[in-house]
């Protein structure tokens, strides 16, 4: 798909079926729509992987005028547990892998481009929040961390939190080496994450690991039961979704596609 750099092709959004509280929205990105060119082409949100950056501008404005009055902030991301509070002066390229806001009007979002994006929200919907999890956030405590955020901010239990799991690497194509299998297979119940990992069948010593079985197993651990989106079947992975969604593992370089959730 070529764009021209005066076309503002709107962007078109991955489908979500997600039951939301009342004053609660969401969205997730895909490739489809925006100007940049190829290998970026056309939806790109990244501004850190060598993207023409007037494009990139364009595309966020683009994504922007979606937001229904909503601001997008956009994480400095690093594979980290922190979790960013975000008001509406809160600066774009803040360090942080979460992120949680009770204010209106302000979008917290996530790009991603393998790893897992996760939206949250508690079921009367006055705190929302996004996390970043690739495995080594995820082996980390990402998800604990931006759990007990959202339940601190919003004064419930996990059982009281909602939350959305986003497209990412799917469990027949990442790959991934005894590192990251003893990352998860060290912690807690040992025999939970090895269900999630299963040997390579071509590759002695390398593992496929289903990353959004791994997020899911951590939220039950947590006690949250409201989990919608994500379910490691095929049509959720970046890297097999080649015409809708970007994928840094099948493509190197390549764009990003972002998720955000505001509360209006």
């Amino acid at each position: 798909m070529s764009h021209t750099s005066n076309s503002t092709t709107p962007p078109l959004f991955w489908p979500m079926d997600w039951a939301l509280p009342a004053g609660v929205q969401a969205v997730c990105t895909t490739r489809l729509g925006g100007v940049s060119q190829a290998p970026f082409d056309g939806f790109n949100l990244g501004d850190h992987v060598q993207d023409d950056p007037q494009a990139v501008a364009q595309n966020r404005a683009l994504l922007q005028a979606q937001l229904g009055g909503a601001r997008a902030v956009f994480l400095s991301q690093v594979h980290g547990v922190d979790v960013a509070q975000l008001n509406i002066a809160t600066p774009d390229g803040t360090h942080a892998d979460a992120c949680v806001t009770q204010e209106s009007r302000v979008a917290c979002t996530i790009m991603v481009a393998d790893c897992l994006p996760l939206l949250f929200t508690d079921a009367s919907g006055h705190v929302v929040a996004a996390a970043h999890a690739g495995w080594r956030g995820l082996a980390a405590g990402v998800i604990e961390q931006t759990v007990r955020a959202v339940c601190e901010a919003a004064g419930v239990v996990p059982a009281q939190v909602r939350v959305w799991l986003g497209p990412c690497i799917g469990p027949e194509v990442f790959e991934v080496g005894d590192d990251v299998r003893m990352a998860f297979t060290a912690q807690g119940d040992a025999s939970d994450a090895e269900r999630y990992f299963k040997p390579h069948p071509t590759h002695a010593g390398k593992w496929l690991a289903d990353l959004a079985g791994l997020a899911r197993m951590r939220l039950q651990a947590l006690g949250v039961t409201s989990v919608a989106g994500n379910d490691s079947a095929p049509e959720w992975c970046t890297v097999s979704q080649r015409s809708r969604l970007f994928s840094f593992r099948r493509d190197g370089v390549t764009g990003r596609f972002a998720v955000c959730i505001w509360r209006n």
